[in-house]
């Protein structure tokens, strides 16, 4: 899954270098926070956010600072970061902003052409089995023929069931039929997937009225593309006054937007952010967390989710095994292969380094990927005996590896260089230290991972020093 926010990027950026000057000063006052303030306001516009939530949102923040006096620990930078980033989560949607719990569970999917809503139906569906519900998706756009065939080619792809009827026209009938199907095939979550126009239109908004009095949904949730900037905020309070949305799903977060309509949807609507698609790829979906992506905003990273993704991916009886053998010193090029392969699945290097703290500003590019590329390539190269006792890996052998991974020899005494030294590492922390570092971070072969989330940094950073 994508764990990436490009579209912030930008925004970051430019808000850690307002906060950067206001360092070293001893008070937060009117005059030292004004221009940074100032700063602020510009970089939400630029991101495309709406003019009137920039404005009340610099407000707040200023109201918030003035006065404080700073913690003799703590830089006045430090102090507005914190405000900021409470302030943040609040215009992002503070609270609860999970689905009914309702059994069977009725979703109606709306929004305009072009958003997304059919890939996004199935998106959905996918996530909630993780819950253990089993989804129904009923294709209502009966003016795109094309829409009907995506969700049913979708639907068929992940084992879903799925209602369609392309002889009739009438969008009620056939909700109100998908709806007594789902009964008859046990679906605890019927999601029904609507027709879009490119603009609002009288027309498309009736329909969807109707529709909602047929079917009585528990969630009406707004698929908005993000790309629409101030745009779909308009998109959003039009749906929201009509229809009364429970929710919003942002899609095409990935791409190249600003991210104003994130920053703005729930403060112009009252509507909570509830999802976001991450890609084009059906998983490439999660749960929107307002706190955590303020955290990214602010550089600050977003632990909790690596950790999440790692959960969901990793092996834990093989990471239990990696464990042990980096306990005895016994990691070799074989382990090193699986650890990069099972890094792979949580997204590319760049996106991972996105969710460690202090590293948003730090540029993962082609070069870095193309490195790991050619490790693996060379570990590929290698015989399985090779992997195993890397010091018998002499100069005809180093040659012999080369040529097959399609790299120089000197990329293969690199990777060899690094991983003894890696080894050495290990060989000095062998027992003691080393079960003592893998006890302190969830390990301890148990396969375990720990709750970064709760964890002391200045334990952590205490924890570090005693290994350098």
């Amino acid at each position: 899954m994508t764990l990436y926010f490009d579209m912030f990027q930008n925004l970051s950026d430019k808000l850690s270098g307002v906060l950067k000057t206001l360092g070293g000063k001893s008070k937060l006052s009117e005059d030292n926070i004004s221009d940074a303030l100032t700063e602020v306001r510009k970089a939400l516009l630029s991101a495309d956010v709406h003019f009137k939530v920039a404005r009340e949102f610099v407000d707040e923040v200023k109201s918030a600072c003035l006065g404080q006096e700073v913690l003799k620990s703590v830089e006045p930078g430090q102090q507005v970061v914190k405000i900021i980033n409470d302030e943040l989560v609040r215009l992002l949607g503070e609270g609860n902003s999970a689905l009914h719990t309702d059994r069977p569970l009725r979703v109606l999917m709306v929004g305009l052409h072009g958003a997304g809503k059919t890939t996004t139906s199935a998106k959905l569906a996918k996530h909630l089995v993780k819950d253990g519900r089993t989804p129904m998706l009923v294709a209502c756009d009966v003016y795109r023929p094309a829409a009907i065939d995506q969700l049913e080619f979708l639907a068929k792809q992940e084992n879903f069931s799925c209602y369609l009827d392309r002889e009739s026209k009438d969008v009620s009938a056939i909700a109100r039929a998908g709806w007594e199907k789902s009964k008859s095939n046990g679906s605890d979550l019927v999601i029904f997937d609507t027709a879009g126009r490119l603009q609002i239109d009288d027309n498309l908004v009736d329909e969807l009225d109707r529709l909602k009095k047929e079917i009585d949904p528990h969630e009406i949730l707004l698929v908005a593309d993000a790309a629409l900037g101030q745009e779909a905020v308009n998109v959003a309070k039009t749906f929201h006054e009509r229809l009364g949305l429970s929710g919003i799903i942002l899609t095409k977060i990935d791409g190249d937007a600003r991210g104003g309509a994130a920053l703005s949807m729930k403060k112009v609507t009252g509507a909570p952010i509830k999802f976001m698609g991450t890609g084009e790829k059906i998983d490439e979906f999660e749960a929107f967390h307002p706190d955590r992506l303020a955290s990214r905003i602010l550089g600050m990273g977003d632990v909790v989710s690596l950790v999440e993704k790692a959960q969901e991916h990793f092996d834990e009886e093989e990471s239990a095994r990696m464990a042990e053998k980096m306990l005895k010193a016994e990691f070799d090029f074989e382990d090193f292969l699986t650890q990069m392969r099972q890094m792979k699945k949580l997204g590319s290097m760049g996106s991972i380094a996105q969710m460690l703290p202090g590293m948003g500003n730090v540029q993962v590019g082609d070069k870095e990927e193309a490195a790991l590329g050619r490790h693996e390539a060379i570990i590929l190269s290698m015989t399985k005996q090779e992997r195993r006792f890397p010091r018998i890996i002499g100069g005809s052998r180093r040659k012999r590896i080369a040529d097959g991974a399609g790299v120089q020899i000197r990329d293969v005494n690199l990777l060899i260089k690094q991983f003894s030294q890696m080894q050495k590492m290990m060989r000095k922390m062998k027992g003691g230290k080393m079960k003592q570092l893998m006890n302190a971070f969830g390990g301890g072969g148990g396969g375990g991972l720990p709750d970064l989330d709760g964890m002391d940094p200045k334990q952590l950073a205490k924890l570090a020093k005693q290994f350098k």
